[in-house]
């Protein structure tokens, strides 16, 4: 007896849908980052990016802010420009401001401030994670 698997040439994806018959939405993506000192966050993220602490349960705490944004995940070979792929990217009204701000408390500048053909300034910085992250503005 041939399997259904030696039957088809390429795979076959069933996708399942909730009994209303409708496909379920994302409502919103978050980035979670292991550490031992959840306190190392509090400088980078909220005194300097001026996130909020949305939550603080003591082995997990959050930063955010109530703004509505777009629900986005990209997948890359690379950072483009020749830069390696940042672990997350953070949209600033101000790239230059930011980046005096982050030179000034001492966190490597790794990459930039750039002007990038595909219509973004930026600048890489490492947070206190060790993380690459790609600090942004829409030029």
């Amino acid at each position: 007896m041939m399997s259904v698997a030696g039957i088809f040439h390429k795979p076959i994806f069933v996708v399942l849908l909730p009994a209303n018959g409708q496909y379920m939405t994302v409502r919103r993506i978050v980035v979670n980052t292991a550490t031992e000192n959840i306190e190392a966050a509090q400088h980078f993220y909220h005194e300097i990016l001026g996130l909020e602490i949305l939550m603080d349960l003591t082995w997990i705490r959050t930063y955010g802010t109530d703004s509505s944004m777009q629900v986005q995940i990209s997948f890359a070979s690379e950072g483009g420009s020749g830069t390696p792929v940042p672990d997350i990217s953070i949209e600033v009204d101000d790239v230059d401001e930011m980046h005096s701000k982050m030179k000034n408390a001492g966190f490597a500048v790794i990459y930039g401030p750039a002007d990038e053909p595909w219509g973004v300034r930026r600048f890489y910085v490492r947070d206190p994670f060790g993380k690459t992250i790609n600090i942004l503005s829409h030029t």
